[in-house]
């Protein structure tokens, strides 16, 4: 168990994290240049893989192309639909030297792109190109980080197929570092206030336009500087912070204004994944009940292997 779910202490790998972070937005970028606009930000996104993570198709001309972070062999793969592949070594350096490195590789691979060269979503942001504070790689906590992503993802499409109405996909954010699904009811949601650090409003605005219910897996930071689950509601209705969910460890966070569940208690519960699809589905629940949603329509039994949801 310890190998599925491995231990993932924020202290340990926190400078490693922070440096990931800021290559995940380089190469987020990348598609958020070249891609027309998809609704809540979809276009942007990464998904797991079993090495990773990558990014969809990128299209560029006929020179159709996807970047992987492979967790495995520390490597960051370019590949091109002429056959062309470029690769950069994930190893201990710079944001600054990444980005330069990923520049030429880019080029060596018959792209160009002009990407907003600082980050999102963080505090006091640094320009890539000027990044050599952020500058450190363990291969080992990397790889432990990409290893809950997979368990995780496996619990979040397991919980996706319970839903009929509009869902997103199970992905990726590299603005803010977190693996992420999300329902909506089908109704309008007020303006969001928008404020995020370093985020457009109207990306934000955008990204938060209909009634949903989120949840997804964060490394920490900030208020809660340990590996945690999480879910929240927009707009939050009233009394759902005194919601009665599962399990016993998982509570409100009145300044995030989210349910959290830490991720050591789903590690060391004697069965990792009811416990997380417990969180999930106690906490949507409460969402749906107490924003009025019309959940008998939204809902479907949990998907089976090989067998076709029975339509009535």
């Amino acid at each position: 168990m310890a190998d599925l779910w491995p231990e993932l202490p924020y202290a340990a790998w926190k400078d490693t994290y922070e440096t990931l972070h800021l290559w995940t937005q380089i190469v987020g970028k990348t598609r958020l240049t070249l891609t027309p606009w998809l609704n809540h930000s979809w276009h942007v996104t990464f998904r797991v893989t079993a090495r990773g993570l990558v990014t969809p198709l990128i299209a560029n001309d006929g020179n159709d192309f996807q970047i992987e972070f492979d967790f495995i062999d520390h490597v960051l793969w370019l590949r091109a639909s002429s056959g062309a592949t470029q690769k950069i070594a994930l190893r201990a350096m710079s944001v600054a030297q990444f980005y330069a490195e990923y520049r030429q590789a880019l080029s060596a691979l018959g792209v160009s792109v002009e990407i907003e060269a600082k980050p999102n979503e963080v505090l006091s942001p640094i320009p890539f190109a000027q990044d050599t504070t952020h500058a450190s790689y363990d291969p080992e906590y990397a790889n432990r980080h990409w290893r809950v992503l997979l368990r995780a993802n496996e619990v979040f499409q397991y919980f996706r197929t319970a839903f009929l109405g509009k869902a997103s996909p199970v992905q990726f954010f590299w603005g803010s570092f977190d693996l992420a699904v999300t329902r909506f009811s089908g109704r309008r949601a007020p303006l969001h206030p928008g404020g995020i650090p370093n985020l457009s409003d109207a990306v934000t605005r955008e990204a938060y336009s209909h009634q949903e219910s989120s949840c997804g897996f964060w490394p920490g930071g900030g208020a809660v500087d340990y590996p945690a689950f999480y879910s929240y509601a927009y707009p939050s209705p009233e009394g759902f912070g005194a919601a009665k969910v599962k399990p016993d460890a998982a509570f409100f966070h009145k300044e995030l204004g989210e349910f959290i569940l830490p991720y050591d208690a789903v590690r060391s519960s004697a069965d990792p994944k009811q416990t997380l699809l417990d969180f999930l589905q106690s906490t949507y629940e409460a969402a749906a009940d107490l924003g009025g949603w019309d959940r008998p329509s939204l809902e479907c039994d949990f998907g089976e292997r090989g067998k076709p949801r029975v339509v009535k």
